[in-house]
């Protein structure tokens, strides 16, 4: 039988901790109901035995308190919610003890938000991780030494998974399902609970945001350049001379400070720029492109999709609001 410990981290949202552990008691129901054994003990497990959760509306009676748990197989790491900063802070004293585990052959696996308490152990660095695409980056800011991919539902390397932002935690959930109970428990569990199975990427549902929360003056000013006049054929050397910069200097402090270079940065507005007509308008993709500042057809549909994850047609048949006129 293994052993899964939920932990019950201050100010956790509700919906990540219960749902994963509805999921993973039903599993047993479903042996049990086959006439077999449980596979599963499934235990949560916090600092103090009452903790409230979801902003206070809640609270969470563990099964046991983390100095109890000498050998677990599995940990999950509900999100949580809050100032990021100081929710990790409050839960530090989870740390050591995830440390310790892991390094007892115990699993991780982090929810939505749940991967800046699970980075705080120091257990991803080199590694990759996904999370909220909303806070991405504050996470790269938090911890650079995360290879944080955004675009993805589910990672798992060397024993530490984690999932991309709120609802997707079912696709990990479902996958850790399919590893220790099989593939035909996985697909009862996602028939039962109604879960799309198979989702691989969260790039659709990503609003770029770009990344402001620097103290660069001159890469913040070529930032909004940028996003003021995405439908013009903007360059490097434009920009380097707009704001008294070498070449290889601005493409140095763009990258540094927004995590993309000058070219995605570009990019990723226009398409951001694209999805929105795409949603809201009934401009054909061909016009929709123009206006975007796109004149080759195969560039754009390319470079959509590698974003999006979609086709512009597909985005638009996914997306777009009844109201569009």
């Amino acid at each position: 039988m293994k052993h899964i410990s939920i932990l019950v981290p201050k100010r956790a949202i509700l919906g990540s901790l219960e749902g994963s552990r509805q999921l993973l008691t039903q599993v047993n129901q479903f042996f049990m109901a086959a006439g077999k054994d449980p596979i599963f003990k499934v235990e949560l497990v916090g600092l103090t035995m009452e903790t409230p959760v979801s902003g206070g509306l809640f609270t969470v009676n563990a099964n046991k308190l983390i100095g109890e748990v000498q050998k677990t197989d599995l940990i999950i790491i509900p999100a949580i919610d809050g100032n990021i900063s100081e929710e990790v802070e409050n839960n530090k004293e989870f740390l050591p003890w995830l440390i310790q585990q892991y390094n007892n052959g115990a699993e991780i696996a982090s929810l939505c938000m749940g991967a800046f308490l699970l980075a705080s152990t120091g257990l991803l660095a080199g590694k990759k991780c996904a999370t909220h695409w909303m806070f991405a980056n504050e996470f790269r800011k938090m911890f650079p030494d995360v290879n944080l991919v955004t675009e993805k539902i589910i990672t798992d390397e060397q024993g530490i998974y984690s999932s991309g932002g709120a609802f997707s935690y079912l696709n990990l959930i479902l996958y850790l399902i399919e590893k220790y109970a099989g593939r035909d428990i996985a697909i009862l569990s996602a028939k039962v609970f109604a879960i799309e199975m198979e989702r691989n990427s969260q790039s659709s549902f990503i609003i770029f945001q770009g990344q402001k929360d620097h103290a660069d003056d001159p890469i913040k000013k070529a930032q909004e350049f940028i996003e003021k006049n995405y439908q013009e054929k903007i360059t490097v050397e434009q920009l380097a001379s707009m704001f008294a910069l070498g070449r290889r200097n601005l493409e140095r402090r763009f990258k540094k400070a927004t995590a993309n270079t000058v070219a995605e940065y570009i990019q990723r507005v226009k398409i951001e720029a694209a999805k929105v007509s795409l949603e809201t308008s009934r401009e054909n993709v061909n016009e929709v492109m123009y206006n975007v500042g796109y004149t080759d057809t195969k560039a754009f549909r390319t470079t959509f999709k590698r974003i999006t994850g979609l086709s512009p047609i597909d985005y638009r048949n996914k997306y777009q609001r009844e109201y569009a006129t």
